[in-house]
């Protein structure tokens, strides 16, 4: 048992890898690879707390290895992301460095933010008092992998490939992931439709736009996870 209670926190480890990795292939202009590793981070969050729950393995020290993990994944990763499609805009020069595209960092700063206030508020315990870190990370993750599937000509592209969009990024995800918005967890206590039709519709919505519009669905899905939470959710019943 001493070594199975070890185990959520080395899936954790790995979602930290998968952070790093992900930095690494930005800095050798491989975005789209940085984006998957972003996406496996992802996986592995979300499997060290089911082992954690299913082997009854919990800690103080998994809980803050989660939160250093999610912010070098889901906050510092994107960053890159964000500051390495900024970067390919040339912007007036401050004492030689092209300094609008470090806002991109704002990313990681506000990330840290959220999850310290998550870390110290007993009202999030079934569900989220702003954006959870790991959707801001995921939607950031998702460009460049939906890019790989359109072209130039394509409206999204255009949209993406604009240096404001990601300004308002910034800007927005920034807001939401400290904000006092209330948004819906995947986490379900039942399977009746009454109690998660949020959560159906979320999903159904997913595997609908993911069948119809193979990865360029991606951004998209959280975005509708974002405004179903906005204009729907009012926090747990």
């Amino acid at each position: 048992m001493g070594i199975i209670k070890h185990i959520p926190n080395a899936i954790t480890c790995c979602n930290l890898l998968s952070g790093c990795i992900s930095i690494v292939f930005l800095c050798n202009n491989m975005p789209i690879a940085a984006g998957i590793m972003i996406f496996a981070a992802a996986c592995f969050d979300f499997f060290d707390g089911f082992a954690a729950r299913l082997l009854k393995a919990y800690s103080a020290i998994g809980a803050d290895l989660d939160s250093l993990s999610d912010v070098i994944s889901f906050g510092v990763a994107p960053s890159f992301i964000v500051y390495y499609y900024l970067n390919q805009v040339s912007y007036f020069p401050v004492l030689g460095f092209n300094l609008p595209p470090f806002a991109a960092f704002l990313i990681a700063v506000f990330a840290a933010l959220r999850l310290a206030k998550f870390n110290n508020d007993s009202r999030q315990t079934s569900s989220f008092i702003g954006l959870p870190v790991p959707a801001t990370g995921i939607f950031i993750a998702s460009l460049p992998v939906a890019m790989n599937y359109l072209t130039e000509t394509d409206l999204i592209y255009k949209l993406i490939y604009n240096h404001w969009f990601f300004f308002i990024i910034i800007a927005l995800f920034c807001f939401l992931m400290v904000s006092e918005i209330p948004f819906f967890s995947f986490k379900i206590k039942n399977i009746r439709f009454k109690d998660n039709i949020l959560r159906y519709f979320a999903v159904i919505f997913a595997v609908t736009s993911l069948i119809v519009m193979k990865w360029i669905a991606l951004p998209f899905i959280i975005l509708f996870y974002i405004l179903l939470s906005v204009c729907c959710y009012r926090g747990e019943v």
